[in-house]
Formats: C-alpha cells, sequence, structure tokens
C-alpha cells in the first residue's frame, strides 16, 4: 500500500498537469471538483454535477478528506512539496476562524459572484498558476513557504473546500485511529502528520483536519495506528453553547456574505460589460460572476485568443488582436468546469452571436478578402463596393478582422449571447 499510494498521486497529478497544459483533458475525471461542480449546480442545474457532487460528499462521509490528497490539484502539490520539506509535525489545535471565512466565502458565491472564493478556491489558484496567471503564482509561492513551516495549514485552517469536507469527515466511517492498547506513544506518527491532527499523548485523532494522506501508517512500528472504522467512537450530536455560538455566528457571516455578494456582483459587471465572451457565456454579467478562472479554455484554446483576466478585465475574454475563433472549435465550452461557459454542441457554437462585425467605410479598402473568409457567409460585396455585413448572420467570430489587411473591421461584443 505504501508503495501504491505515491504512484496513484503522481498519476493523477500528471493528469493534472497535461490538462492544464491543454494537451488531454480527462473531462470526466476533472469535473470532479468540489467548487466547480457547485458552481454548475447554481448557474444552470446540470443533473450530472449534482451527482457527482453527491458522490464526492458521499466519499467523504465513507473515507474522510480523501479528496484534499488524491483529487485536489493544490493537495497533490502540497504532497509533492512534503517529499522534500522532512520538518517534524506538531499538533495543532482545531480553531473555528475558518469556519468564519468558509461561510464568508461559499456566501458571496451564494449571493452571485465567484469573484471571492476564486482567491483561495484550490482548484481555482491551481488552474491559475499553471496558466502563469500572477494571481495563482503569488498563491504558489505563498503557499509554498506555508507548507515549509507549518506543512498542510492552508487545508486544515484556510480552504473553504476543506473546512465543508471537514465536518463531515468528523462523522465519517472510516477514520485514522490510534489502537489504544499497543500503542507505545513514541510519537512517530505525529511527527509525519503534516495536518498536525494526531495527539499521541493522549492517543486521539482529529478525524475533521486529517487529510488522509494515509503518511502516519507507515510510521507506526506496530501499526498501532489504523484506518477503519474505530469501535465505540460514534459522535453523538452535542448542543453545546460552544458550538451554538460559533454556528450561528457563523450563519450570520454567511448571510451578510451574500448580501455583500450580490452588490460586489453588479460592481464586477460593470467592469467587462464591453467585452467579447466565449460562446455559452451569456452575458457579460453572468459570465464575470461565474467564472473561476481556472483559466483551463485559455490553454485550452487552439486559436489561442483566449485571455486571462486582468487589471481590466477581472475575467476570461476574448482578445482578436492576432487570431479569430475556429468555427468548427468548441473546446472552451467543453472544458469549462464551472458552467460559466455553458456546454454548447459545435452545432450550436455555430450559431451563437457574440459579436457582430462593423466596417470602418473610411478605411476599407474594398479588397473582398473579408468576404471570402467569412464562416457564415454574412458579408456580401459588389463591384466596387464597400462588403455588406448581415447582423442576422455574423456570429462575431473575428475571422473578417483577421483578414483585413488595413484592419478596417471591429467586432462589436454582444450584450447578451443568442443562437442565430
Amino acid at each position: 500500500m505504501n508503495k501504491i499510494l505515491p504512484v496513484i498521486k503522481v498519476l493523477i497529478a500528471v493528469l493534472f498537469i497535461l490538462a492544464f497544459a491543454g494537451i488531454f483533458y480527462p473531462l470526466k475525471f476533472f469535473d470532479l471538483q468540489a467548487t466547480a461542480l457547485l458552481q454548475r449546480i447554481m448557474v444552470n442545474f446540470s443533473l450530472a454535477a449534482a451527482i457527482l457532487l453527491a458522490a464526492l460528499l458521499i466519499l467523504s462521509l465513507f473515507c474522510g478528506r480523501i479528496y484534499c490528497s488524491f483529487l485536489c490539484p493544490l493537495g497533490l502539490y502540497q504532497e509533492i512539496l512534503l517529499l522534500f520539506f522532512r520538518r517534524k509535525g506538531t499538533l495543532r489545535p482545531n480553531r473555528p476562524c475558518k469556519y468564519f471565512l468558509a461561510a464568508a466565502l461559499w456566501g458571496s458565491l451564494v449571493g452571485g459572484t465567484a469573484f471571492l472564493i476564486r482567491l483561495v478556491d484550490p482548484y481555482s489558484l491551481s488552474g491559475s498558476a499553471a496558466s502563469g496567471a500572477w494571481v495563482g503564482l503569488a498563491a504558489l509561492i505563498l503557499l509554498t513557504v506555508l507548507v515549509w513551516f507549518k506543512k498542510r495549514l492552508f487545508c486544515t485552517d484556510i480552504c473553504p473546500v476543506g473546512t465543508i469536507l471537514g465536518l463531515i469527515s468528523r462523522h465519517a466511517v472510516n477514520k485514522i485511529y490510534i489502537d489504544r492498547n499497543s500503542c507505545i506513544s513514541c510519537g512517530r506518527c505525529a511527527s509525519r502528520c503534516p495536518s498536525g491532527c494526531i495527539d499521541f499523548k493522549n492517543k486521539t485523532v482529529d478525524n475533521e483536519t486529517c487529510v488522509k494522506c494515509l503518511a502516519c501508517l507507515s510510521a507506526y512500528p506496530k501499526s498501532s495506528i489504523r484506518f477503519g472504522t474505530e469501535p465505540g467512537t460514534d459522535i453523538p450530536f452535542s448542543p453545546l453553547r460552544r458550538q451554538m455560538l460559533i454556528g450561528g455566528a457563523t450563519a450570520a457571516v454567511f448571510i451578510a456574505a451574500a448580501k455583500y455578494g450580490m452588490e460586489l456582483g453588479k460592481n464586477i459587471a460593470d467592469k467587462v460589460k464591453n467585452v467579447i465572451l466565449p460562446a455559452g457565456a451569456g452575458n457579460a454579467k453572468d459570465f464575470a460572476n461565474r467564472c473561476l478562472n481556472c483559466n483551463l479554455c485559455v490553454q485550452s484554446c487552439p486559436m489561442k485568443i483566449l485571455r486571462k483576466a486582468n487589471e481590466d478585465y477581472p475575467v476570461v475574454h476574448i482578445d482578436y488582436e492576432n487570431s479569430f475563433c475556429d468555427y468548427d472549435c468548441n473546446r472552451c465550452s467543453q472544458v469549462c468546469p464551472s458552467g460559466a461557459i455553458k456546454k454548447i454542441t459545435l452545432a450550436q457554437k455555430q450559431r451563437t452571436q457574440i459579436g457582430v462585425a462593423v466596417i470602418n467605410e473610411e478605411t476599407c479598402i474594398k479588397c473582398g478578402l473579408c468576404v471570402m473568409k467569412c464562416p457564415r457567409e454574412a458579408i456580401t460585396k459588389e463591384d466596387g463596393a464597400i462588403p455588406q455585413i448581415d447582423a442576422a448572420k455574423c456570429i462575431g467570430c473575428g475571422a473578417c478582422q483577421n483578414a483585413c489587411p488595413v484592419k478596417a473591421i471591429n467586432i462589436s461584443a454582444a450584450a447578451e449571447q443568442k443562437l442565430l
């Protein structure tokens, strides 16, 4: 088992790297990301997403936070770092501040914007870093430093996904536990634990913060630390005053964050109302607040027209400066895990109007190249005349703009994408 688990983690990590590099995207596997699944359910209810999210929660209920060490790209990154960072682990308390942070982030998401949660969500940060975005790279550097000093503190005290899965894992069927009869309290398991969840003196394990990396299983000399169903340790519901106060405060933070998310969503939408968006994005307001900035679409675009979020536009957007949208490609809608770009067929994409071409009559030289390049036959031209664009046929793919030798054509973004 100790030899198989690292191999599995390496294989999954390689798949993530290939996906984020735009080389290979095993769709169903990478749809199993918690924040993206929830977003897809809220954005445009998906039965497949609901089933996958339920499967993820059930997996956590049976096996604990196995997701954090085997399916989370940022979790796998930390696992790799820990192969080189051999610092001794220490016991850490389970702090309630993470509940308030999670409530604020999830509340803003439910309120209508993913802007805040994508700054902390492990999947979003992984994609952002893999694509070279400064937010993701900065997060990766900070995380590396954090792992060096505190091992997996991000997973136990910061990550909003980990907080939810941790609450479920407290009541998981299978847990990490110590056999009190055979344990000799040597502390080797605790020294290997990256989450600081093993109290070897009292022979207890905090399965809420345990990320199920299973590093401790190979550390104990007499196999006294185990993974399975611990006999006679069901955790009954206890309405203690402290838990009730924390729960009430967390609920208040969630409600306040949801209201704030509504206002923040409106402000973000104002910044992107004039940008051209991928087919399936709908409109600027919805897309700006749904996009997780994982940048899978950016990495997967064969024409390289999709741009990462920047200081001017806080979300992914189209730039036709050097290329155009291939009429026979709908890859971005197929790889988007959050539903920000709706999954549409190629036929639907070819009829989706994301913008309209506009000709500058003063600079047009009447060469007619735009007519030949238009895949929709939306441009016509009479001899010696300026080409005419039929807005009822133009989808704004940018092929005409790219072909124009004097840059006399520009694409104006559609306020609301529609099928022609």
